[in-house]
């Protein structure tokens, strides 16, 4: 089981849509251990997403899909560790998100780049027998629910 140290790392989160699990707590408490923290932008159609530095209580701009993220004069960042959303996950560490694959496509390209954490936070009832996936689908290293944590090989 792998163990992060938040100091000096950026690690990107998400604010959180409808009744996705908000990360915002966990955010809060990796910048006060250290860390910094990115929020994701669309940066257009079918590309991958971009990630800008996020402090609390900066204001965010609104983007597509109801999305919130920093505005443009914020720092671009690569992150480290990148916590993602999802609508179902199963016990390989495949995970369902909303369809368009821009999470899939960033996380192809940022482990091209580098060694990055993927984690999935979701509810523990989000959990499904499995979850169908493509030669593009890139699955999680880690799932954190409301309930326990699943490490996966990758």
């Amino acid at each position: 089981m792998a163990t992060v140290d938040p100091v000096n790392r950026i690690i990107a989160g998400y604010w959180p849509l409808g009744d996705e699990i908000d990360p915002r707590p966990a955010l809060l408490a990796l910048a006060a251990a250290g860390a910094q923290i990115a929020l994701p932008a669309v940066a257009g159609q079918g590309m991958v997403l971009i990630f800008r530095g996020w402090r609390n209580g900066e204001a965010l701009e609104s983007g597509p899909f109801g999305t919130a993220h920093p505005p443009a004069r914020a720092p671009l960042v690569e992150p480290d560790t990148v916590l993602v959303p999802l609508i179902a996950f199963d016990g390989t560490g495949n995970r369902l998100g909303y369809g368009a694959g821009y999470y899939d496509r960033t996380i192809a390209a940022l482990r091209r780049q580098r060694k990055t954490l993927v984690v999935g936070l979701a509810y523990d009832a989000q959990e499904v027998p499995e979850v169908p996936a493509g030669a593009h689908d890139q699955r999680l290293d880690s799932i954190i629910t409301d309930r326990r944590t699943l490490w996966f090989e990758t």
